[in-house]
């Protein structure tokens, strides 16, 4: 590539990670097709390549994106043989194609991305599927991204993809957020992309950053406008899992600071400077919680964020109340089998107790094989098997740990780790095991 271009390149990148979600929001509220929405997107980032590079950076490079892809797509329907079909939709976008509308109303975004949430999570669409979609168009992830998350094959997740916005497309399910008496059904859905949004977010599976800031930013927004949503919609009633989700994610991102070194290195929870940990926000998070769990009626979201608080209302690492952890984690069980789920309880347990019982019930996850390509897996035993003083089993651990991640800064702790066991199994340059 060019060297001359590589700058405004990692600018548009930038950029594109940071509000292609808003963008692509915006477009298929207007234009009501996922697939010319993101080949309009596609065509207006070319131009931002060549016009941005001339003229320099936009006041505004998401209003400018936002206006040159539609212009992108009356261009592309004047030219489709379904023109007629399309004069209606063509005359709306003539009329409202204005850079200043999208300018001086910044604020539509999150709500164009809350309306967009819901038409991805139609009860017409499995809840895996959902979940996929809405994590590609509004989370702005990568559909490698989006198969790591669901540990599946690349292909699998793209063909499912694009199943999906065909029977959006076909089923003609509408741009909105539904009628009070429709929410109920999609709500599952909502909250398990929001968490995904954050959690992509929170630990980026690519890249040589641990945190991609500018999704966890956006799923708390969202995750707050859907509880002042709900809040209301009388019909939906004092709902506890929504301010339970905000609540976890206020209480993670609080310690967001803490988890990489000023060069960039992962640090662990147990390692973390907590006086770098944002008090206010932990403070709103345990408040939302405990309004949440004074309705009594405990789901999965609001055991994780009471998880979360244990760890977070702790001054030293050695304080943290372990069993209790290891307590909630067995009711979070009962609600969720997740294989994840399943792996936390037995660490949890583990340092609860020692980490010989929580390698027994690794060992036993192991066996079920669903967590086999998930490197925190087997990070998880690796650790373990360290603080048993098993160096070969942890070298060997860490090893396959290093072999599935594909984050610089989760690949650079596990390499450190190697190097540290590696000095147990060969002290002195010898090869007997201490």
């Amino acid at each position: 590539m060019n060297s001359e271009k590589q700058p405004i390149v990692q600018t548009i990148e930038h950029i594109y990670r940071q509000d292609a979600g808003r963008v692509l929001a915006t477009l298929i509220g207007s234009l009501g097709d996922f697939e010319l929405a993101q080949d309009a997107l596609q065509e207006a980032l070319i131009v931002a390549l060549e016009r941005w590079g001339q003229d320099g950076l936009p006041h505004n490079p998401a209003a400018w994106l936002v206006t040159t892809a539609r212009r992108k797509a009356i261009d592309k329907i004047r030219r489709n043989n379904v023109f007629s079909r399309k004069q209606t939709l063509l005359q709306t976008l003539v009329e409202t194609e204005t850079y200043e509308e999208i300018t001086s109303c910044p604020e539509t975004f999150p709500d164009e991305r809350l309306k967009l949430i819901f038409t991805c999570c139609h009860s017409a669409l499995g809840i895996e599927t959902q979940v996929a979609l809405t994590l590609h168009t509004v989370g702005g992830l990568t559909t490698p991204e989006v198969a790591r998350a669901f540990l599946v094959p690349e292909p699998t997740m793209a063909q499912r993809l694009v199943r999906a916005k065909r029977k959006i497309r076909e089923a003609g399910i509408p741009y909105v957020v539904p009628p009070p008496d429709k929410i109920a059904e999609r709500l599952e859905g909502v909250l398990a992309v929001l968490y995904l949004i954050f959690n992509a977010g929170y630990t980026a599976s690519l890249g040589d950053s641990l945190q991609r800031r500018e999704l966890c930013a956006e799923a708390i927004r969202l995750t707050r406008a859907l509880v002042m949503l709900l809040a209301q919609t009388p019909s939906s009633g004092e709902e506890p899992e929504a301010p339970g989700l905000l609540a976890l994610m206020l209480l993670h991102d609080a310690r967001h600071q803490a988890r990489t070194s000023p060069q960039g290195e992962l640090i662990l929870l147990d390692e973390q400077d907590r006086s770098l940990w944002d008090k206010n926000q932990i403070e709103e998070g345990v408040a939302i919680l405990e309004r949440a769990l004074k309705l009594h009626r405990p789901g999965v979201y609001q055991l994780q964020a009471a998880i979360s608080a244990l760890h977070c209302q702790v001054a030293r690492p050695e304080d943290t109340d372990w069993l209790q952890i290891s307590l909630l984690y067995h009711q979070l069980l009962k609600l969720n089998q997740s294989p994840v789920v399943q792996l936390n309880w037995a660490v949890a347990v583990a340092m609860a107790s020692e980490p010989a019982r929580g390698l027994v019930l690794l060992n036993e996850l192991d066996d079920k094989g669903s967590l086999k390509s998930y490197y925190l897996f087997h990070a998880a035993r690796a650790d373990l098997y360290r603080r048993a003083g098993d160096w070969q089993a942890a070298h060997a651990a860490y090893s396959q740990a290093l072999s599935l991640t594909q984050n610089v800064v989760e690949q650079t702790f596990l390499q450190k780790r190697l190097a540290e066991v590696q000095t147990k199994l060969f002290p002195g340059g010898n090869d007997s095991l201490r």
